[in-house]
């Protein structure tokens, strides 16, 4: 069957369309998003701003008329911490119900972490032993681990990379000051949450989700994008040391010459890479395989396996 699924997040809002099938592979056929950025565009209040709701509510329909032009028959949308957290986000949830008949699940950053880890569980098989799981997104930071689908503990984070970004680091370049200080703000926030996942056990793999993961591994030498998903990449600490120290003395659009960075995405990028130096630091992790499975792959499986049981 074809699947639809749209992925409101903090940056970017994303519909995948897929051919999937109880115990297939799940085949990408289609792929559309736009930078909405929801996270930014709010009011002095915190609330996101009415011409985004417009804009939201307009790709909305767009991602409606594709879904039916590629005759997708099952089509679910749903939304991460940007709506999650606005203050408006149920009015918007409600609005985007009314104007195009799309009901938005909103999940908790928990679930995130849950959905995600049972992707990369599918994706790297039980050979794999125990994962531990790092997922850094615009809004959260995810962390999961466990030999299962079903982690055995799974925790989320306001450590995102836009969110640090538009919260600690307004500079273009920041400063060393602003930099330390948010180096400090992140390891000790992740310090006081990480005892679940040391205690459960050594992982026999380590595993980095997201763009933010790519585009540090891309800089460090993995394979591009075009070579396939099936290409074996990976990010290193030492690496990811260097790449840190570099980032640092770098703009917005020095960033986004680097290979695999977008422009969307080079402002946030120096933010991403001190989460995940901070998280391989205190998680004793010197290497991570890149997934490129995520939360919206998770989702797709987490919607076809009821009909593999039926």
């Amino acid at each position: 069957m074809r699947l639809g699924v749209i992925d409101i997040g903090s940056n970017t809002v994303h519909l995948l369309v897929v051919d999937a099938h109880p115990g297939a592979h799940p085949l990408p056929a289609f792929s559309h998003k736009i930078d909405l950025r929801l996270s930014e565009h709010i009011t002095p209040e915190g609330l996101i701003s009415e011409t985004t709701v417009e804009r939201l509510v307009e790709f909305m329909r767009e991602c409606l008329g594709i879904a039916e032009d590629h005759g997708v028959q099952d089509l679910f949308a749903f939304a991460t911490s940007a709506l999650r957290e606005a203050p408006n986000g149920e009015a918007v949830i409600a609005r985007v119900r009314e104007q195009t008949g799309v009901a938005l699940e909103v999940l908790s950053g928990v679930d995130e972490s849950r959905v995600t880890f049972l992707a990369v569980r599918r994706w790297f098989g039980w050979s794999s032993g125990r994962l531990l799981v790092i997922d850094i997104g615009g809004g959260s930071l995810e962390l999961a681990t466990g030999i299962d689908e079903e982690p055995d503990a799974a925790i989320s984070l306001p450590l995102g990379a836009g969110r640090l970004t538009r919260e600690r680091l307004p500079g273009d370049p920041p400063s060393p000051v602003e930099t330390r200080a948010v180096r400090a703000y992140i390891r000790t926030s992740l310090a006081q949450q990480v005892r679940p996942l040391l205690t459960a056990g050594h992982p026999d793999r380590a595993v980095g989700t997201s763009k933010t993961m790519r585009s540090l591994a891309r800089i460090a030498g993995a394979a591009p994008r075009d070579d396939g998903p099936f290409v074996p990449r990976a990010l290193r600490r030492a690496d990811l040391a260097t790449i840190v120290d570099r980032l640092k003395g770098l703009d917005a659009a020095e960033r986004a010459a680097l290979p695999g960075v977008s422009a969307a995405r080079a402002q946030q990028l120096l933010a991403g890479a001190l989460v995940a130096e901070a998280a391989m630091d205190l998680l004793g992790v010197d290497r991570l395989d890149i997934c490129p499975w995520a939360l919206r792959e998770g989702l797709i499986l987490r919607r076809l396996d009821p009909l593999s049981a039926g």
